[in-house]
């Protein structure tokens, strides 16, 4: 099946601000590199960046820039929708979506994902789930059009919403004593949890 990575970067990186200047969080340095580059060298399949403002700032990726297709900046779910959109543009069935502040995604997640088949799957660990971790059918997006115009803002509602599976990357980890760091799909919000990605990335 074809399918196509996408990135998504939108996040307003509020809890990383520590003054009035805003801060991409997505290219922070982390062991030498953007934490992005982290990102899409673990989901290996990517094809496109979702993320509004200056598409400059990401042109050392190579990859498209894809603003939200609608208003306001509903969050996560916008950018699944612009990434199905490209995609089915692009003639790919299906899209596997990461994070890019989440920098330790197992890097058989776009292979777990679409082998679990459905309209949509998503990525679960230890119980919690973490939809922007997920794969969707593009057939999906004008259901999802749809529903971002009702006022739906939580992927897990609309995954839920078209019967999602879930796909459970639970296990062993060297990071047991920090708890954070032992979630594959920890990611990175505020400035100390910098410091921890720090310590896991130099430690692999």
């Amino acid at each position: 099946m074809e399918f196509a990575g996408i990135i998504l970067a939108g996040g307003a990186s509020r809890r990383m601000q520590a003054g009035p200047v805003p801060i991409d969080k997505a290219l922070l340095p982390l062991a030498g590199q953007p934490m992005i580059a982290h990102v899409i060298a673990r989901l290996g399949c990517a094809r496109a960046i979702s993320a509004n403002g200056d598409p400059a700032r990401f042109a050392p990726f190579g990859l498209p820039v894809l603003a939200d297709c609608v208003p306001d900046r509903p969050g996560p779910l916008a950018g699944v929708l612009a990434g199905m959109d490209w995609a089915a543009a692009q003639g790919f069935r299906r899209i596997v979506t990461a994070a890019a502040d989440t920098p330790f995604a197992p890097r058989d997640l776009a292979a777990a994902l679409i082998g679990a088949g459905g309209p949509v799957a998503i990525a679960t660990h230890a119980g919690r789930d973490h939809p922007t971790m997920a794969s969707w059918d593009v057939d999906l997006r004008d259901a999802l059009r749809a529903a971002l115009a009702a006022g739906m803002r939580r992927p897990v509602a609309f995954a839920e919403s078209v019967r999602a599976r879930r796909v459970d990357f639970t296990g062993d980890d060297p990071f047991l004593d920090d708890p954070f760091l032992d979630d594959p799909f920890f990611n990175v919000n505020t400035p100390d949890d910098l410091v921890r990605a720090e310590r896991r990335a130099r430690a692999a």
